[in-house]
């Protein structure tokens, strides 16, 4: 079923590949329920629907397609959901998001259907798509060092440095130190595993305790948190258009971007093609969908799959055995729910993350203005104005802009400027 020996594996290796990647990624039960709890989500709502969304997704990816890549709900995506959608906008409520989060979703799977998304993701400069993740990077690693006070409010400056002697802060400077080594020191599973030494000294300092116990049955405390007939209607109602864009232009670039490097680092590319794309790019949108449903946003293929695929990961045996774990660790739900309510365990795994997808900043033509500065607003405004929509679109309103200034706005694809218009109305008219 999983050809392993076509492509060279076994099912040891696979199995653990699928460990590995399970140990990478498993910091995401604990960092989404925390994020979305700051919109109101219930933390056991969140929970478990992160981790039904994770199975359904990552089952698909290795029973239809058949790669070693894991879906989960994307880290930025939340971020967005929490303090941009419902943060933000007073008149949205998480029940009505969740609608937009599930409208993308089936736009996602259609789009996934079609050439359309290829199309896109073509018709996007190379220079916005690395703003884009640069700039949802610093946000995430802006928001980690926020709940933790390492950087708190200044009435003048608007952010200033807090007191790093503060119970939280200090454990949190502390976790982030040990994850950093074990990263430094390429230990499978470093971001687990700072979370659980972080956690321990944490216990033992009494900033943390266990009064629920460790073990439960899962639960959704509001069980459906949308119904998809009524999904779309709230779009229109509240006028949603421009969030169902952005929840849909950045899971589009994460993903496809995601599943096109694990699949070169693990050899599975077809010269620029990739095998059983449809397959592939048909998990997230449908673990999308499904994720709205029950309560978690948007999800993504996780790049923390290449660590499997560094362990030797090379079929779907592998992400069945992720999704086989995810589904064990839904009975530890309190657990989990003890370890989030400290954001000093957590949010080394934030600024980290965000961290890494900084990376993408490297490779910006920043000798060229007219596609380095639409890049530059998007990676500035995402922090400093809460919100990656906005990020998004300064940078399609400016990039046209800039071209038609230099003379070359035949440069830009017709899809670019639509987006440009699309953004700029929404700026200009819409509640953002």
């Amino acid at each position: 079923m999983f050809n392993l020996k076509e492509n060279g594996t076994s099912v040891k290796t696979e199995l653990t590949a699928g460990l590995t990647t399970f140990l990478t990624m498993v910091y995401i039960v604990i960092v989404n329920p925390v994020i979305l709890s700051d919109a109101g989500v219930p933390f056991n709502q969140v929970f478990t629907a992160t981790i039904i969304a994770t199975v359904i997704g990552t089952l698909w990816m290795a029973l239809a397609a058949n790669y070693p890549i894991a879906i989960a709900p994307g880290m930025g995506l939340n971020a967005y959901f929490a303090y941009s959608v419902v943060g933000n906008q007073t008149n949205i409520s998480y029940q009505v998001a969740f609608s937009a989060v599930f409208v993308a979703g089936l736009i996602f799977v259609l789009l996934s259907l079609t050439p359309f998304r290829k199309k896109l993701i073509e018709a996007i400069p190379d220079n916005l798509k690395y703003g884009i993740t640069s700039g949802i990077g610093l946000f995430i690693a802006f928001i980690g060092l926020r709940l933790t006070h390492i950087i708190v409010a200044h009435p003048t400056n608007l952010v200033a440095l807090g007191d790093l002697r503060a119970p939280s802060a200090l454990l949190a400077l502390i976790g982030l130190a040990i994850t950093l080594i074990l990263m430094v020191l390429n230990v499978n599973g470093a971001l687990f595993i700072g979370m659980i030494a972080t956690g321990i000294i944490a216990y033992f300092t009494g900033q943390l305790d266990f009064k629920e116990g460790f073990v439960s049955t899962p639960s959704l405390p509001q069980g459906i948190m949308i119904n998809p007939l009524h999904a779309i209607g709230d779009v229109f109602q509240y006028g949603l258009f421009a969030v169902v864009f952005s929840f849909l232009l950045v899971t589009i670039f994460d993903t496809t971007g995601t599943m096109i490097g694990v699949a070169q680092q693990a050899g599975l590319m077809k010269g620029k093609s990739m095998p059983r794309a449809r397959q592939a790019l048909l998990a997230d949108s449908i673990a999308t969908t499904v994720g709205a449903i029950f309560g978690t946003s948007p999800t993504s293929a996780y790049i923390e799959s290449s660590s499997g695929v560094a362990a030797g990961g090379r079929t779907g045996l592998t992400a069945l055995t992720v999704a086989i774990l995810f589904v064990l660790s839904a009975f530890f739900g309190p657990l989990v729910s003890a370890v989030s309510g400290l954001s000093a365990i957590t949010a080394p795994a934030l600024i980290i993350v965000g961290s890494l997808m900084m990376g993408s900043i490297a490779k910006i033509s920043w000798n060229e203005l007219d596609e380095a500065f639409p890049a530059f607003l998007v990676i500035i405004s995402m922090p400093l104005t809460s919100s990656i929509a906005t990020g998004i679109a300064l940078g399609f309103i400016s990039y046209p802009i800039l071209k038609i200034v230099k003379g070359k706005w035949k440069q830009v694809h017709p899809l670019v400027y639509l987006f440009a218009v699309l953004f700029f109305y929404q700026l200009a008219f819409l509640q953002h």
